[in-house]
């Protein structure tokens, strides 16, 4: 009599695994969300068919994914933006806010990223949750890695210590923001970070 059939082969198959599918299919969302906005597409026109279409996947996932629909989509976005780098410890101020500045220069305002600040900005009233998680997980995590720097340069002596933070934070990124907002489509020129900071260091630094 033949022996019954062993399950061992079934038993010892390698379990599928889903999680590295589904994280895989989330950010070809997410990639396709940026994508559309980066092309001048604003988030009234955003639709899930469309983002459907650009990630290569079917609507009934993306749903799946973000049952809330476009609003939850969106948060997911913006959550997944990249954050600011480590604040820069270097051999003075200057070379930690030119750093800083360049990080700006090249990632942190670059053609994708001004496009999402761009839409974020022209949806302040429309889209106030949007704005306030946009503000929140971009904005503030530059703002407070750039007033590090700058509290860090008037505990040692080198920037006056009768300065605003917040407001010299916005000496140094204002001229950058004005560029990406009201020129789209114009990178940011090389040497940019130099010339801002030297700039305005020329005002700020003590004994100046």
């Amino acid at each position: 009599m033949n022996p019954m059939p062993s399950d061992a082969g079934a038993d010892a198959a390698p379990a599928r695994r889903g999680r590295p599918r589904s994280e895989a299919v989330e950010r070809a969302i997410i990639e396709g969300v940026l994508r559309l906005l980066e092309e001048g597409t604003s988030i009234d026109a955003l639709s899930i068919e469309g983002v459907a279409r650009v990630a290569g996947v079917g609507k009934a996932t993306v749903y799946r994914r973000w049952p809330g629909g476009k609003d939850e989509m969106l948060l997911a976005v913006v959550d997944a933006l990249e954050e600011p780098p480590a604040e820069p410890v270097g051999a003075s101020v200057r070379d930690d806010l030119v750093t800083l500045l360049e990080w700006y220069r090249r990632v942190g305002m670059a053609k994708r990223q001004s496009a999402v600040l761009r839409t974020m900005t022209s949806h302040v009233k429309s889209h106030p949750e949007l704005w306030q998680q946009y503000h929140d997980t971009v904005i503030k995590a530059r703002r407070e890695t750039l007033h590090g720097v700058l509290r860090r340069g008037i505990e040692a002596g080198e920037l006056r210590g009768d300065l605003d933070v917040g407001l010299l934070g916005e000496l140094f990124t204002g001229p950058m923001l004005t560029r990406t907002v009201l020129h789209e489509g114009k990178d940011l020129p090389d040497g940019l970070a130099e010339q801002i900071v030297d700039s305005v260091l020329d005002g700020v630094r003590a004994g100046g």
